[in-house]
């Protein structure tokens, strides 16, 4: 079972030292600590950041925070029934 509040605290971790506002996926790279490597786990959850930018639709760019951003993801990883 994916424990969502974990998920969503380790993507606040690792895209909250990006430069707001971000315009695109690009901008967050610098940020994450294994690059687009870092992965994301919870439950049998598993994912790269690499593959959350190939399995999201791109976003609603710019985002002005760090919660912005990861409210959208956590939003589009539910509507795809990945969690």
């Amino acid at each position: 079972m994916v424990d969502n509040d974990d998920l969503r605290q380790q993507m606040i971790e690792a895209f909250e030292g990006a430069d707001y506002p971000i315009n695109s996926p690009m901008d967050l790279v610098p940020a994450l600590p294994q690059g687009p490597g870092t992965k994301f786990e919870s439950g049998d959850f598993s994912m790269t950041a690499m593959e959350l930018n190939t399995k999201l639709g791109g976003g609603e760019f710019p985002y002005d925070s760090v919660d912005d951003f990861v409210d959208d993801v956590m939003e589009q990883l539910e509507e795809q029934e990945l969690l």
